[in-house]
């Protein structure tokens, strides 16, 4: 195998490995956040895990996480859950943080 093809092969494995991880992130931010937002739902217990799963599933309906934001903002609104736009924005954001820390860390 020529040096050129062990590149080659080399970055598509980093690709295929950043790709899984990427998805893990996202996956663990979206548990994190319907968790937090279960909370401010009044959520709790198997309710709770029931609601974060439901959240994790939203993020399947379309490439990108607006899908996740609209579920998180039509339950906070039937609800009466006040909430700005932003602030589900910034929780999205710090737990894709800690997701991504938690999967670096093994947690």
């Amino acid at each position: 195998m020529s040096t050129f093809n062990k590149r080659e092969e080399g970055f598509e494995n980093k690709f295929a490995h950043d790709e899984e991880l990427r998805f893990k992130a996202n996956a663990r931010r979206n548990k994190l956040l319907g968790l937090w937002a279960a909370e401010k739902l009044g959520l709790s217990g198997d309710k709770a895990e029931d609601y974060a799963k439901e959240v994790v599933r939203a993020d399947f309906e379309e490439p990108g996480h607006e899908d996740v934001f609209r579920k998180i903002r039509g339950d906070f609104d039937a609800a009466g859950v006040d909430q700005s736009d932003h602030q589900i924005r910034r929780t999205m954001d710090e737990l894709l943080q800690t997701a991504v820390q938690q999967i670096q860390t093994g947690g």
